[in-house]
């Protein structure tokens, strides 16, 4: 059983930022696929990023947040940041982050691939 735990959240002015955290428990975190998604309220839970396992080396992002939000790992911290930039309004979410310990289908913006979820963090963008 993986253990996931978000912090980072809180209120931020349009145009600010706000860095993530996702501390994962086990001893197999670099091996997983590692995902942010988020929900805001009266709406379904979508994709915003998420990071190939291992090293790392493919990320891949929603379009509306391309350029502004970047993921990233630590494996030697088994934590996975997502660094959110410009941030506005329609970022207001919870934001979840989700662990893929495969085998990888490939289906790196689909909720049910994921295996393991945190439970969340309030990110809030004031206009």
């Amino acid at each position: 059983q993986v253990q996931l735990v978000e912090s980072g959240g809180g209120l931020v002015q349009a145009g600010g930022s706000l860095r993530l955290s996702c501390a994962a428990s086990g001893r197999t975190f670099s091996s997983y696929v590692m995902g942010w998604f988020r929900q805001a309220p009266g709406k379904e839970r979508e994709f915003v990023a998420a990071i190939s396992s291992w090293s790392g080396g493919n990320t891949y992002y929603k379009d509306s947040v391309k350029g502004r939000f970047t993921i990233s790992r630590d494996n030697a911290k088994n934590t996975v940041y997502l660094q959110m930039n410009s941030l506005k309004p329609e970022d207001t979410a919870v934001y979840y982050c989700a662990a893929d310990s495969g085998p990888y289908s490939g289906r790196y913006s689909y909720p049910p691939a994921y295996d393991y979820w945190g439970q969340g963090t309030q990110v809030t963008v004031s206009s």
